[in-house]
């Protein structure tokens, strides 16, 4: 099998390196890669870091394996190959009545990317993140056997490939339970919040009767206004809910048109005076209101824009996600807004979410409330920011997300994830060699 050289990036765009690239057909072309090791596994390339890049290694581009294999119609158990994106899932299974479990920020996702990171949805605090939904696994391990794990059989390779960030194995089929529905549309809800006190407030008065909840914060905002945003809350609707007309095609996969950012800018377009339109432009859009929407809309406002990652420039951005224990959430929150707000690197993008209890030796989520924060990489005083935030994060005893990790150091991560070493046996026991390997899993001491 041909390998191409070429220069990779996560989501981000930041850091871009360089490999060898391969895109196996099949299990079997998989194979062939395993004797060499020094491999990491790529999907659609959405985590946003170097969880899927290797440096002057060796890359498997794994999107080719993307069959569906088979699916009760009547449990919604569903089998496919981990190439297999979440936007194919839904565009073949929403029009029969199935959604997604546990869906990310976006669809263009793999199963197995979204597996390996243990992707998490505006419905954690009552479903949990996607390995709960997840009934097994067929892995190829490096040694070139394919075994099934699950619960039952072989759950600490279960427990360690589920948020294990592709370094104990290919996830070469999955099978996972869809949940059914009776329409693609939401019941949506928005409520403005005039400070984090009352934003946390909303949060906890309306998720026992919603499905989805998420908020988004005004990242300029300080003084007494910090914190203040919309909380938007969702539902599946079902049947009895739609209009007349729309009840007689209720399950339409509403995927929205989309634009394209065709090149970047020689410079990030996004700072603090774009910024701060956006953010009276949402303010204004995202008034007060009840109504009935589409899934896409709700769910993945973002997809509806081709390569907006490309708007931060050559330079690219980073995502800085943390979560942080119930009882430290609003001390937390109220210091790493301000340090943000401090600091003056605006950030583009603040979005809040409460989690619920969580599985998984790596698995990012904790009780408690993450805040993902979107910012263009400008230079070394930014990533002292950067710093600054995942020491904040590690005194209050939460942690940093992986699959948006760009920086975090070896140290910080072992105080972050306390059963790292309970990972590290599991890896070392199904992949003595270290075949699997990632510029991230080298940084953070996981593989050699």
């Amino acid at each position: 099998m041909r390998a191409v050289r070429k220069r990779l990036s996560g989501w981000g765009r930041f850091p871009v390196e360089e490999a060898w690239v391969y895109r196996p057909d099949s299990l079997e072309d998989v194979r062939e890669l395993l004797p060499g090791g020094n491999l990491t596994l790529r999907g659609l390339g959405r985590s946003y870091g170097d969880a899927s890049l290797n440096k002057d290694g060796n890359v498997a581009d794994l999107t080719r394996l993307d069959r569906f294999l088979d699916f009760d119609g009547e449990t919604g158990r569903l089998t496919c190959e981990g190439g297999v994106s979440l936007a194919e899932v839904l565009e073949v299974f929403v029009p029969r009545g199935w959604f997604l479990p546990v869906t990310p920020g976006t669809k263009f996702v793999t199963v197995a990317g979204a597996i390996a990171s243990d992707v998490h949805g505006k419905n954690h605090h009552n479903a949990s993140s996607l390995s709960r939904h997840v009934e097994s696994m067929a892995l190829l391990l490096a040694s070139g056997e394919t075994v099934l794990c699950s619960r039952e059989s072989l759950p600490d390779l279960f427990w360690a490939t589920a948020g294990g960030m592709g370094l104990t194995g290919i996830i070469a089929q999955a099978t996972f339970r869809l949940r059914r529905i009776e329409t693609s549309f939401l019941h949506y809800k928005a409520v403005r919040a005039r400070d984090l006190d009352h934003m946390l407030e909303t949060l906890e008065q309306y998720d026992p009767h919603y499905d989805y909840s998420v908020a988004w914060i005004d990242g300029l905002a300080g003084g007494k206004d910090l914190g203040k945003g919309v909380v938007l809350l969702g539902s599946h609707a079902p049947l009895a809910e739609l209009p007349t007309q729309q009840r007689r095609s209720p399950l339409p996969v509403l995927a929205r048109r989309r634009l394209s950012v065709s090149r970047p800018p020689p410079f990030s377009v996004v700072n603090r005076m774009t910024i701060r339109l956006l953010n009276t432009s949402y303010r204004f859009t995202h008034r007060p209101r009840e109504a009935l929407v589409g899934y896409d809309g709700f769910f993945y406002p973002l997809d509806g824009v081709g390569a907006w990652n490309r708007l931060y420039g050559s330079g690219g951005f980073l995502q800085h996600q943390s979560v942080f224990p119930l009882q430290a959430s609003r001390e937390t929150l109220v210091r790493l807004l301000e340090m943000v707000v401090k600091s003056r690197h605006a950030s583009s993008l603040v979005i809040l979410k409460k989690f619920g209890p969580q599985e998984g030796l790596l698995s990012f989520p904790m009780p408690g409330y993450t805040v993902a924060m979107d910012f263009p990489v400008y230079s070394a005083p930014f990533l002292a920011l950067v710093s600054a935030m995942d020491e904040l994060v590690a005194q209050s005893g939460g942690r940093v997300y992986l699959a948006k990790d760009a920086c975090l150091s070896r140290e910080r991560f072992q105080a972050m994830y306390p059963r790292w070493k309970e990972w590290l046996a599991a890896k070392e026991r199904y992949d003595p060699r270290g075949a699997f390997t990632s510029s991230m899993a080298r940084r953070l001491g996981l593989a050699p």
